[in-house]
């Protein structure tokens, strides 16, 4: 039996900020690879068959580029966060500088009026950084607290200067990391605007299977359990999911009024006071694996190898999930995919 080909949605210093910019690299690549081949267009002369099974594949390709979309993004926003973290710690940094410069100064300006210090000692208080080494040559000619307090000015503006360095890395950074987002989110919607001009040129009977649950893949064996909800939290979710039946699919989207797969499951779990990640593929790991067998509703069911769509177990049989664009928040057999895992949250 087909396995229900719908087409499914496949559809930003050092440290942890330096591990943030790669990993934000990371998805931008994996995203880049996951829409660098576009299947061939159907030419007018294929058959319904042939036509289908392009567009199975430009919207499972679409999906898998959904989730590096999403990731991405959030790396951009959790970029964007410490980067307004990290711009206050520097007006912070620069304001105390400013205060121990002002201090020597004073002091400095009074024994030099007095005689005790030599002019040149002037030149360890500019706030040109290029004079980091000349203070260092001119530390002997003062006295034991005047010369402990340059030194903890100096490692003030050093670290400042550090800080001011990274964080115009990360900054760097997360301008590319937008422009990428921007440039794959063109590209997706490319494939998904290809797909659905295939679709309009079918006869509206090779377009009805796209429209129904009528296709499942009989490889796996369905919940035997009990089919009650496994927690409180879970019961909430269950409850949540079903409130959005008939609400759009809409390409990275997560409610309230639309969704893609894992913005569904997102959002379900933050009505029940769960936080989940953004993606469905961070979303089947983010619970207990249990087999299929076992499955109760609120249960996460994810589906292919790379858990590329995912789905809520919510009894009977049955997943409700956001499937794909033009379709709308539905019920649909448990097995219209082949499972990749079941994950209690």
């Amino acid at each position: 039996m087909v396995s229900h080909r719908r087409p499914p949605v496949s559809g930003p210093g050092r440290g942890a900020r330096g591990g943030a910019v790669v990993a934000l690299s990371a998805a931008a690549a994996s995203a880049a690879a996951a829409l660098g081949a576009t299947p061939a267009g159907a030419a007018p002369a294929d058959s319904p068959e042939a036509t289908r099974a392009t567009v199975d594949a430009l919207y499972e390709q679409a999906e898998r580029a959904t989730d590096q979309y999403n990731a991405a993004t959030d790396r951009v926003h959790a970029l964007t966060t410490r980067l307004h973290t990290a711009q206050d710690a520097l007006a912070r940094g620069q304001a105390r500088v400013n205060t121990m410069r002002g201090v020597l100064s004073s002091v400095v300006g009074a024994q030099y009026r007095s005689g005790g210090v030599d002019p040149s000692l002037a030149l360890l208080l500019t706030s040109d950084p290029d004079t980091y080494l000349e203070r260092a040559s001119l530390l002997d000619r003062v006295g034991d607290r005047e010369s402990g307090a340059l030194h903890r000015l100096e490692d003030a503006e050093r670290g400042l200067a550090q800080q001011r360095a990274a964080t115009a890395r990360d900054l760097a950074a997360l301008r590319a990391g937008r422009a990428s987002v921007a440039r794959h989110k063109r590209t997706v919607q490319g494939r998904l605007d290809h797909a659905r001009r295939l679709l309009a040129a079918l006869p509206a009977a090779d377009r009805d299977p796209y429209g129904r649950a009528s296709r499942a893949d009989d490889r796996f064996t369905l919940p035997t359990g009990a089919e009650g909800p496994a927690s409180a939290r879970a019961a909430a979710a269950v409850a949540a999911v079903r409130s959005a039946l008939g609400r759009p699919y809409a390409w990275g989207a997560s409610g309230p009024g639309s969704f893609d797969c894992s913005g569904l499951m997102q959002w379900a779990y933050a009505q029940a006071g769960v936080a989940l990640p953004r993606t469905s593929q961070a979303q089947r790991y983010a619970g207990r694996r249990i087999p299929l067998s076992e499955a109760r509703p609120g249960d996460l069911v994810a589906y292919r190898a790379d858990a590329s769509h995912i789905a809520m177990y919510v009894g009977n049989g049955q997943v409700v999930h956001a499937p794909y664009p033009g379709a709308r928040v539905r019920y649909d057999p448990v097995t219209m995919l082949p499972v990749s895992s079941v994950t209690r949250v």
